[in-house]
């Protein structure tokens, strides 16, 4: 019997099987970080016949298809909430190459609910994270955002920030708090990017990730790294946008060395995690979408 194509993803991404255990936090959290305390005892046991088991019969919204279930947020207890950040645009003209990509003028929506969804069904079937909260959608002004360990925002070559929100963001991440961002394209995109990036964390040093660190270890040993397209490979059988045409693997670490902004630039993730059960969209670019965003929930959840 040929198997679904996102159980054969899954498979493919499930290659280490020792759990991770008792792996605690090194520095000290704050105590408004409610998710955010040294994490010992979870254990990631990949189980290829539970997951596959469970993918086969969907659940957690379904991978690929069915209904979503949104803003679960904290009336449902979780270790872990899959959270993308709203946040307000200073520039609508984003959007992939020649125009298309994303919800014109709401640019924190991209790909959303579905790329959150899926990956928020892998992590679930792939990890011992207990995640039973829906979709949640946070703001920068609200309380809530300090229950919540990572953040995944996209289109950040548009976002803008008050004073108010950029210190909120500032001491989200140094009070324990973790960034993921994506999809963003080319050196105007960058500049953009930094240009908000540096209203939150004016000292702010972009490094570069080396191939052997440590975030790159602490799930899936991640050897070897390449572009992540957006859907636009299926079309055109190109892997860039605009003039992002080499990706960049890249962090911001605070004072003591632990990553509070990982940034993919020049990629999309999203679209991998959202396309994954496409045929047209090949299978090693999703799956290393999906060993990617593990290991960053992990490094966020221990750290």
């Amino acid at each position: 019997m040929v198997q679904p194509r996102y159980v054969r993803i899954i498979y493919k991404v499930r290659t280490w099987t020792m759990p991770v255990l008792c792996y605690a936090s090194r520095h000290q959290r704050s105590p408004s970080m409610k998710l955010m305390r040294p994490i010992c005892a979870i254990a990631f046991l990949l189980s290829l016949s539970a997951g596959l088991y469970a993918l086969q019969r969907g659940g957690g919204g379904g991978f690929g298809r069915g209904t979503i279930d949104m803003y679960g947020g904290p009336e449902i207890p979780s270790e872990f909430y899959f959270s993308r950040l709203r946040y307000n645009s200073g520039y609508a003209g984003g959007g992939g190459f020649g125009g298309y990509g994303g919800m014109r003028g709401l640019p924190w929506r991209e790909d959303w609910p579905r790329a959150d969804n899926d990956c928020l069904v892998v992590l679930r079937r792939l990890t011992r994270i207990d995640a039973p909260a829906n979709l949640n959608v946070v703001d920068i002004d609200a309380d809530r955002m300090f229950d919540y360990p990572w953040v995944y925002a996209v289109g950040v070559n548009t976002w803008a920030f008050t004073d108010d929100e950029a210190k909120r963001l500032r001491d989200y991440l140094l009070k324990g708090g973790f960034l993921m961002v994506d999809h963003f394209h080319g050196e105007a995109d960058w500049d953009r990017f930094l240009a908000g990036m540096l209203q939150v964390l004016p000292d702010a040093q972009v490094e570069d990730l080396k191939d052997d660190d440590e975030i790159y270890r602490v799930l899936y040993s991640i050897d070897e790294k390449f572009q992540i397209p957006g859907e636009q490979y299926t079309r055109t059988g190109r892997t860039y946008e605009k003039d992002g045409y080499v990706p960049k693997w890249r962090a911001i670490r605070d004072s003591h060395g632990r990553i509070v902004v990982a940034i993919c630039f020049n990629m999309h993730l999203g679209d991998a995690w959202e396309h994954a059960n496409e045929q047209e969209y090949p299978e090693k670019f999703s799956g290393l979408a999906f060993r990617v965003v593990l290991n960053y929930i992990t490094y966020s959840m221990t750290h």
